[in-house]
């Protein structure tokens, strides 16, 4: 007697991806989050360093580069403690914190006279970005299933990519008002951030209290050595993204003028904007999220190496294209990954130890890409730094492969 066999299972499907009240929050919240930033931040260098003829202070651009330069490594340097302190108390009274914090800093920075003003104001709103960082991708995942945490990521990202194209714009308009004006402005959307997190966040509470110190998450993330290795990898990544600001943005201006960044930024935030979401989904759909980042900055070094033969503006904007399809993937599942190696209890860290590879590299970034253009430029070859970003991108993404060898795939 034949007994047939019982029909194959159907493979269970996830369910429905339906955004929260507490994940709208947390898109919202970031999108005023990066607008009110990048409403005032470009304008710093305008009014502090422009000269006195155009309405400027006619300070010493090298000052207030020093400024951004150490607002930027004290959020980054706090984001690491940031994120473990999220696993202790939660994340949400830390991003409320971090953006009482930075609005604090803007409406100072409002009044700054002296170069010691601005940089103390400058130093308040980088310690608060410190504090939100880690916490804010740590209540993502908190207030996220696992299956749907790339497209919330990925959403997040759009939120942000659509402030950084408003912010400037709106920035821009304020500062017609003059830079008062626009700081406190921005100063207002941070509490305004505050305000929706606030009504819309639950205080996720870590489910117990993690043994040992505060530190206790750090040491076990710098313990972990494959995720060790994906974060150091990550340096050179985060390497190749800070050149929109740097080497790119040299060339545009080579080749069009000081208005080409504008249409510069709205072709990179804006094709982010547009296509991450889909372009997300459809990968997915095919690739495993470890696969997707690994293409992902493939293509991103691949754009930049293309820069080496634009000879028009036209021409670099379409390698400005490819480069931003590769940034927008990179950043959700960056983090999806994150979240993946985390256990549960030490998020928070390990998105805080994460942010060392975006320190890193970012400053590395800003210091070897101007440097790379001079010498180019200097010896004759001005493909120099255009071969070398390619090359740097390309051993990057065979490196995330490399690391990311051992890491077991999400469950489909």
């Amino acid at each position: 007697m034949t007994i047939a066999a019982p029909p194959p299972l159907a493979p269970v499907q996830p369910p429905p991806f339906r955004l929260s009240g507490a994940q709208l929050g947390l898109i919202a919240s970031n999108f005023l989050m990066w607008g009110g930033f990048f409403a005032v931040i470009p304008l710093i260098t305008v009014h502090f360093a422009g000269s006195v003829e155009s309405g400027g202070l006619g300070w010493a651009a090298a000052s207030v580069g020093l400024v951004l330069g150490l607002r930027q490594l004290t959020q980054q340097g706090l984001t690491v403690l940031g994120g473990a302190w999220a696993d202790r108390v939660g994340p949400k009274p830390l991003i409320l914190a971090g953006c009482v914090l930075r609005s604090l800093g803007f409406a100072w920075m409002a009044f700054s006279g002296t170069l010691p003003v601005l940089l103390a104001s400058a130093l308040l709103a980088g310690i608060g970005g410190g504090l939100f960082d880690a916490p804010k991708n740590a209540a993502i995942t908190a207030v996220t299933q696992p299956e749907h945490r790339t497209q919330m990521f990925s959403l997040a990202s759009i939120s942000g990519n659509l402030g950084m194209v408003t912010g400037p714009m709106i920035g821009a308009a304020l500062l017609g008002l003059g830079f008062q004006v626009a700081a406190l402005a921005s100063a207002c959307v941070y509490l305004l951030a505050a305000a929706v997190m606030g009504l819309t966040l639950p205080h996720v509470r870590p489910p117990k209290r993690p043994p040992g110190s505060g530190m206790a998450g750090l040491r076990a993330a710098a313990n972990n050595a494959p995720f060790r290795r994906f974060t150091l990898v990550l340096i050179g990544y985060f390497l190749l993204s800070t050149q929109i600001n740097v080497a790119v943005t040299l060339k545009a201006i080579a080749l069009a003028g000081p208005q080409a960044t504008g249409p510069l930024y709205v072709v990179s935030a804006g094709l982010a904007v547009a296509l991450q979401y889909p372009l997300l989904r459809l990968a997915e759909r095919y690739l495993r999220v470890r696969t997707v980042l690994t293409l992902a900055v493939g293509a991103v070094g691949v754009a930049l190496g293309l820069m080496a033969l634009a000879d028009s503006f036209g021409a670099l904007l379409l390698c400005v294209g490819l480069y931003s399809l590769g940034t927008m993937l990179v950043y959700p599942t960056q983090q999806t990954l994150t979240a993946r190696f985390a256990p549960a209890g030490q998020v928070g860290s390990y998105f805080g130890f994460s942010a060392i590879s975006l320190g890193v590299g970012g400053a590395l970034g800003s210091v070897l890409g101007g440097w790379l253009v001079d010498t180019g430029a200097s010896i004759g070859m001005p493909a120099l730094p255009w071969i070398l970003l390619a090359a740097t991108g390309l051993v990057t993404a065979w490196g995330l492969r490399w690391a990311l060898r051992d890491l077991a795939p999400a469950p489909r």
